[in-house]
């Protein structure tokens, strides 16, 4: 097939086809080197190379200051649903903010290292929002604030940091975040957390790479006679080379750094980006507010993961299959929340959106005799 489809699929995600072209180019020899990214020592100097820049072009993206350890892991999103409480956790409490399933798996996760409390919990309204600050209960001696920045499956997005401007919660406690899924498509403050992570398969590469930022003063406050994999100082001290680490990912993400500063312009072009393919999808579901219904409140929607459905489970069906036939695939929802849902993420042209908003109108027009 040499056609390329336009593929929503929430992850592993769409590329961009600039970043596929060159890892395509150097596969079977990097310049210079000889051998393909496939077969090099990740204790080489071109290894060295592949991390500098990596982590280099990262830090400019971000503005990760000098106190803040990158480090490129395994295990996906999921390792550090455990990893963060065995680290951090040792006995004590820690604040949960549940905004759909990835938040509730890690706090279930959290429970086998001490006594995670819910600051606020969503799943009674079927997540379909984030909560506001006055809505959070945080606890003065939690050793942690957890939350989930973009809820993947039922597509609500944190516009801003919970419960730091009218709490002050990160300048008591440390604030911790899950960003997989929107992580570097649109600036971050990095001093405001304690640590973050993201597994690269949406934004930021191919899956097999967990990139984290933790701050050197969380990683004092770690638990002592950890197993080594475990271990983020570890990991730190080793510098991402506790063990073989995923080198072509690692690659791959350092080719996603640069097209983001090089022919994206950066996060805040990005962000701008993000925001009208988004608002593309969104406008068209309101117009036709009588065909389809959004999972999201307005005011939590994703602009990375816009999750909607028809009146009926037959409908949905059909829309899938008509949406199929025209390229345009990978938009069934989670078996959990149903309907569809469209992965928007850096790498999605304007192009494919605008057929997707095509489609939208005129499926709605054909079924409703429009």
């Amino acid at each position: 097939m040499s056609q390329r489809v336009v593929n929503f699929c929430a992850g592993p995600a769409v590329l961009p086809e600039a970043v596929l072209s060159e890892a395509q180019r150097d596969l079977m020899s990097l310049p210079g080197v000889g051998m393909s990214i496939l077969e090099i020592s990740h204790r080489s100097t071109w290894a060295d190379a592949i991390f500098e820049e990596a982590e280099s072009n990262l830090r400019e993206l971000l503005a990760i200051p000098a106190n803040y350890r990158v480090l490129f892991l395994q295990g996906g999103a999921q390792l550090q649903f455990s990893m963060i409480p065995i680290n951090f956790l040792a006995g004590g409490t820690a604040d949960y903010i549940v905004t759909g399933t990835w938040g509730a798996k890690a706090i279930k996760e959290a429970e086998k290292e001490g006594t995670p409390r819910l600051a606020w919990d969503g799943r009674g309204d079927n997540c379909v929002r984030v909560p506001r600050d006055e809505e959070l209960e945080l606890t003065e001696d939690a050793r942690y604030l957890y939350y989930t920045s973009n809820e993947t499956i039922q597509g609500v997005q944190f516009a801003s940091e919970p419960g730091f401007e009218s709490h002050g919660t990160t300048s008591r406690v440390p604030l911790v975040c899950d960003v997989s899924s929107d992580f570097l498509s649109r600036p971050i403050d990095v001093s405001r957390y304690g640590l973050l992570y993201a597994c690269a398969q949406k934004n930021a590469g191919p899956a097999g790479l967990t990139i984290v930022i933790v701050s050197d003063e969380l990683l004092e406050r770690r638990r002592d006679g950890l197993h080594s994999m475990l271990d983020y100082r570890r990991h730190a001290e080793a510098g991402s080379r506790l063990n073989t680490p995923p080198m072509f990912a690692i690659y791959v993400f350092m080719l996603v750094t640069r097209w983001i500063r090089d022919e994206m312009g950066g996060l805040a072009e990005l962000t701008r980006f993000n925001r009208d393919k988004a608002q593309l999808l969104y406008d068209a579901l309101d117009a036709h507010a009588d065909f389809y219904s959004t999972h999201a409140d307005a005011a939590s929607r994703s602009t990375m993961n816009v999750t909607f459905r028809t009146e009926t489970a037959e409908l949905d069906a059909k829309f899938l299959q008509q949406a199929s036939e025209q390229g345009l695939e990978q938009l069934k929802g989670h078996r959990s929340v149903g309907g569809m849902r469209a992965s928007i993420y850096n790498a999605m042209p304007q192009a494919g959106v605008e057929a997707l908003r095509d489609f939208l109108v005129d499926f709605a027009g054909r079924e409703s005799g429009t």
